[in-house]
Formats: structure tokens, sequence, C-alpha cells
């Protein structure tokens, strides 16, 4: 809508995030000079809204960014004190003793941690150092200067019509330019999925892999809780159709994460995750543990796997690509939250430099070289090939070469080099008439529930009258397509009951969006198999309201 007038607001740096990458960000600029004018753009209706993590979280981002934090009250209240690691079967278990893993795997030393918590800390850190955050302001546009370079966001926009037309309550949102924009929307986000596709800062990189973050906290009958207890599972349910696995900490206030990730490049389009995660709850081990407990919280997220040989360029005239939205998490330590606080601190430290130079709007070669060749790219390097091994020769296969190849890279080298990843995880889904339908047990409300049940213990909300913000490319796709060949699977690999395929009596199927119920994990951009799926921003505090997660 060109003809749409704006107001515009000039800051040195404007950041669009306000998760641990974007707010490391902001600190780290009001560190080196508390004149520097620096904004957060947040979508969620507060910090930590949308902020959904395991999580075990590495101090080394905060011990950098704030070594006093202990001191400042930072939640990080629980450290960990007991590493469980099993594979389990249908109705046992076998542990895995921690002495074989390489050094890196140990949590000794790391908190469990709600991220949002984390963060909501982390802003009030921000705002006592002169950071204006606003919350409630999803960015809908990337801004670019006569010379192709990013120039700033809009921010704020309300009101349109389902249409897409101007409704009677709109506003326009606001122009927020920058010397330089930086984008930390977590994993897949609208603004950098633009700019990486406008300045192809793919090229040469392996594709980006993904996995589906599940998660609920439970309170559980406290003679069962153990404070700092940390469980990592892997093989069933998920067996040979899936990669993947699962995670359980012990928090305070008698409370568990319960957690469950299945990889994103699975074949059979009949997989159902949501399902396997419920059915993953009744194994005798977890099910025990949860007896008598109530399910209090539910989320999902999408997390970046692809690791080191997927990061995109990070830069490019004008932007940075911080934290999850470049991929930074370390896959067998299921860990990067650590590594997006020091790529917030890197970018911060280069555009500081930059702007002391009298330079603005170049590409900010510092923060990709800091990046690559620092501490974030020491911790990925070690670990590069754990997903590549697991995706093409299985979980056994990946723990014996996988842990072979972290303690060589300890010592400096790998004899496998640098493996590659191949397929998208779209491209990676086969044929429904290749593989059988998976019979799933119904939820028993009590362990496992339905999918919408669970949603609305995210607290998601989206105002109706506004336009759906998962847009098809082509609307025929889904039944024309997707339907006979794949199953249509959008039906089962959204966590939150996003899509049907509705079918009446005497009628053709209908592709139905239910975009109200969305949590925002991005799972339908990344693993439609036609792409024909884009998520954009709904209007801003729209979405889950995370309370602890």
């Amino acid at each position: 809508m060109s003809e749409v007038t704006r107001e515009a607001m000039e800051y040195d740096v404007v950041i669009v995030g306000a998760g641990p990458a974007g707010l490391s960000a902001a600190i780290r600029l009001k560190q080196l000079d508390p004149s520097r004018e620096v904004v957060v753009l947040e979508k969620g209706s507060e910090v930590g809204a949308h902020i959904l993590s395991g999580a075990v979280l590495d101090p080394c981002g905060l011990d950098a960014l704030i070594p006093d934090w202990k001191d400042k009250g930072a939640p990080l209240n629980t450290p960990v004190r007991q590493d469980n690691f099993y594979m389990l079967g249908e109705a046992g278990k076998i542990r895995v003793p921690n002495f074989p893993m390489p050094p890196l795997m140990n949590n000794h030393g790391n908190y469990i941690v709600s991220m949002g918590n984390v963060c909501r800390w982390m802003a009030e850190q921000a705002e006592e150092l002169g950071v204006e955050i606003f919350p409630g302001m999803a960015c809908s546009e990337v801004i670019y200067g006569e010379n192709g370079e990013v120039k700033g966001v809009v921010a704020g926009e309300f009101g349109r019509n389902p249409d897409g037309t101007p409704g009677p309550s709109y506003e326009p949102g606001m122009e927020l330019h920058g010397k330089y924009v930086f984008l930390s929307e977590g994993v897949r986000g609208s603004l950098a999925k633009e700019v990486i596709a406008k300045y192809d800062l793919s090229a040469g990189k392996e594709p980006q892999k993904f996995g589906l973050g599940m998660k609920e906290i439970w309170e559980i009958d406290p003679d069962k809780h153990n404070e700092g207890e940390v469980t990592h599972t892997m093989g069933w349910p998920l067996g040979k159709n899936a990669g993947g696995g699962s995670f359980i900490y012990h928090l305070e206030n008698n409370q568990v994460y319960v957690g469950f990730v299945v990889h994103l490049n699975y074949k059979n389009p009949h997989l159902y995750p949501y399902m396997e995660f419920q059915r993953f709850k009744h194994h005798p081990m977890v099910a025990e543990l949860l007896k008598g407990g109530k399910r209090v919280a539910y989320g999902a997220r999408a997390i970046s796997e692809g690791g080191y040989q997927s990061m995109p360029k990070m830069v490019a005239p004008g932007v940075a690509l911080l934290g999850c939205s470049v991929g930074m998490v370390n896959v067998p330590r299921i860990k990067g939250n650590h590594n997006a606080m020091l790529s917030g601190k890197a970018a911060a430290e280069a555009a500081h430099a930059a702007i002391e130079a009298g330079r603005a709007s170049d590409e900010l070669g510092d923060y990709e070289s800091d990046v690559r060749t620092g501490a974030i790219g020491k911790d990925l390097r070690k670990v590069r090939n754990v997903k590549p091994l697991w995706s093409k020769y299985g979980l056994g296969a990946s723990l014996a070469l996988g842990g072979f190849d972290m303690w060589t890279n300890t010592l400096g080298f790998s004899l496998l080099g640098t493996l590659g990843h191949g397929k998208t995880d779209a491209a990676a889904t086969e044929p429904a008439d290749k593989h059988k339908e998976i019979a799933y047990p119904r939820p028993d409300g009590k362990l496992s529930f339905d999918r919408l049940t669970n949603v609305s213990f995210s607290m998601t909300n989206h105002e109706e009258n506004q336009p759906c913000h998962l847009t098809l490319k082509d609307p025929g796709v889904p039944i024309g397509v997707n339907l006979p060949k794949y199953d249509e699977p959008a039906q089962r690999y959204c966590p939150a009951g996003v899509y049907e395929v509705v079918r009446e009596e005497g009628q053709e199927p209908r592709f139905v969006i239910n975009f109200q119920n969305c949590v925002h994990c991005k799972t339908c951009d990344i693993k439609d198999p036609t792409q024909n799926i884009n998520w954009v921003t709904p209007q801003g505090g729209d979405g889950p309201n995370y309370p602890n997660m």
C-alpha cells in the first residue's frame, strides 16, 4: 500500500525481536555508549510472551554480557545437579552412561530456566540502560533505501480487514529507521526470510534443517520431584519413523518441563508429531513421574538444527541476522540461547565500531567474522556432523560416529570433514502411498490431551477480523496437490490444529485455516512439501502468551 503515509523515527540501531539475541545486542550497545539511540520491537504482547525454549542455559553468554548477573537477580535459580540419558523401548529403558560422552555434553555449571523469564529480566536491564522497548509492535515490512540497503522496518500496523484493506480503525504504523537494523526474530522469521532471499545469503551453504519442539509444564507430586535433575531420552516412540527425542527438566516449585522434539526431515507424511509427544508421556518412566500431577502450560516452536554448515551469510547492507535467525543451536547439547546472546553482543560491538567510524547502512563484516571464528563458530564446528549423521544413518550410527567425531573435534580435527545435509525438510517428505498410516491411541485426558485443549493452555489469541497471517501462494494446492499426493500433512504436522481438511457429504473437500489457533511455531512454513504456505506476522500482541516457558 504505497499510498499509506507513515511517520518516521530515527535510531542508531533498530532491533526486531526481544529474545536473548536482540536484548543482548541492545544491552551491549548501551554499555558501549549510553548516548546510542536503540529501540527493540517485540511482536508479543509483552517481552517473553512468545519465548519458548527447553531450557538448560549455559551461562557463558550472560557471563560475557553482564558478569554480575547473579548480584542483579537474574532468574537462574536451579543449577543442574543430575544428568540422565536413556534409550527408550516401548516398555523399558537403558541408561546411557555419562563417562563416554564428550565433555561438551556435560551440564555441570548450567541452569534450568524459563527463557521467557530470563528475557523479561534482560528487558529490565536494557530499559535501565535507556533502551526503548515496544512490545505488541509486530514488524510487517522491511524498508529499503535508494541503493538497495535495509533502511528500517514498518511496525505497529493495526486494523486491516480480512481482505487486506484498511478497516475503520486502521492504524498505519510507523517507520523506524536505523543506521543498522538487527533481525533477531527467532527461527524462520518472516523479515529474515525475506532478507535472506533478497540478498541470496544462503548461496553456497547447506539448507537449514529444523525440528519441532513441543513443551508442557507440569506440577507434580513433591515426592517425585528432584530439583535440578535433567533427563534426555531417544528411541521410542519415534523409532525409525523420525529423528528426535525428549527432555524432562525439574525446576523449582515442584514443576517439570516435559518436552519432545521431532526432526522435520521425516519422510512419512502420515507422521503426527504432536501425537508422538502425547504417546511418549505414556511410557512407564514418564507416566509414573506425571501420575497425580497436572499440566499447566503448553506451547510449540520450531528449532534450527542445521548448525555450522547451514548458517547463511549474516550481513547485508544495513542489516545483520542474529541468533536463531541465523541458526546457532548446538544440536547434541540442545542449546542455542548462549550463542544467541553472544551473537547479539558481537553484532552490537561491530555496529558500535562502525558508527564511531562514521559508517552506516553497510555490511558489518566484523560481526560475521566474529561469529564464524569466535566462540560461536568453535562451539558449532565441534558438533557439525552429528545432525547429518543422524539424518543419513539413523540413531545408532549417529551415537557411535557422532560421538567419535565430537571427541576428535575436541582434539582439533575431524576424520569426516564437514558433512552435508542434502534435502530441505520439505523436500524430504515422500508421497503418502509409499508409507503406511500410523495408528495413534486416543488421548486419555490425564497424561495425554487433544491438540485444541492443549492449545488453550498456551493462552493463544488472535483478533479474528484481520488478514490471515498464514498465506497460500496458490489456494488450489492443498486440495489439488497435497491431499492426493501427501494426504495433506498440514493436518498433522501443525501442533496447534490450525489446518483442517473438511469433508461434507456431497461436496468436494475444503482446506480450512484456523489461524486463531496459531502458536507461531513456523512448522507449516518449513515442512509444507510444496512450500505453498508463507507465515507472515499477524498484528502486534497476537499469538501465544506464555507465562513461564
